[in-house]
């Protein structure tokens, strides 16, 4: 059920995300599995964000930090998603404080690929406050290791964020260069959130 939600994830399918999610959330609740449920509540948090019910988002994230402090690992992953519903609600001060925790955390431990996400978190955080420097400051070194690992999905995530970045400080060529390139690997990711990300920095920066 977990694997069929996670592909329902790729695909945008928030019916489905939502449907096999909570069956293979209840599964799991039966089996006594706190990895299954975390695993099925990454989806169903994922899904409840998209859908704008942040209260419901949080909630699912904070049973999973406990989940996974009680297991001990990805406790820095549960950290920064509770930090991207505090940027959603644009609650900055807690946003950042996550994040920091996450990255501390992730530092601590030597795990890149959750440095990555706290580092992005924090980014976005400094982007939406109008720390233009800052966030490409985060956001520059994270890319040059994605290129490096070869993330498609998280460099077109990134190229977006330094794109706005560009766009907002008034520099409408660098801009365009970096959405043009957001845009080609989010289309390589076959993501239809990504691309509409990349498509709604394009058409900033062309306007």
């Amino acid at each position: 059920m977990c694997l069929r939600a996670k592909l329902g994830v790729g695909r945008g399918d928030l019916a489905a995300m939502e449907r096999d999610g909570e069956r293979g959330l209840a599964l799991f609740r039966e089996l006594g599995d706190g990895w299954g449920q975390i695993e099925a509540m990454d989806v169903l948090d994922r899904a409840a964000e998209i859908r704008g019910d942040y209260p419901k988002a949080a909630r699912l994230r904070r049973e999973g930090l406990r989940l996974a402090e009680e297991l001990g690992f990805e406790v820095s992953f549960k950290l920064a998603g509770l930090g991207r519903i505090a940027l959603l609600e644009r609650d900055y001060a807690a946003a950042d404080d996550l994040h920091e925790r996450a990255r501390r955390l992730a530092v601590a431990q030597s795990y890149k690929s959750a440095e990555e996400n706290a580092l992005l978190g924090l980014a976005m955080s400094a982007r939406r406050q109008r720390r233009y420097d800052e966030a490409e400051a985060y956001l520059l070194p994270v890319l040059d290791w994605l290129r490096r690992v070869r993330g498609t999905p998280g460099i077109a995530f990134i190229m977006a964020e330094l794109g706005f970045a560009a766009e907002q400080r008034g520099d409408a060529r660098l801009a365009l260069a970096r959405h043009r390139e957001g845009h080609e690997a989010a289309h390589a990711t076959g993501d239809p959130r990504a691309v509409a990300l990349a498509l709604e920095g394009l058409a900033g920066a062309l306007s």
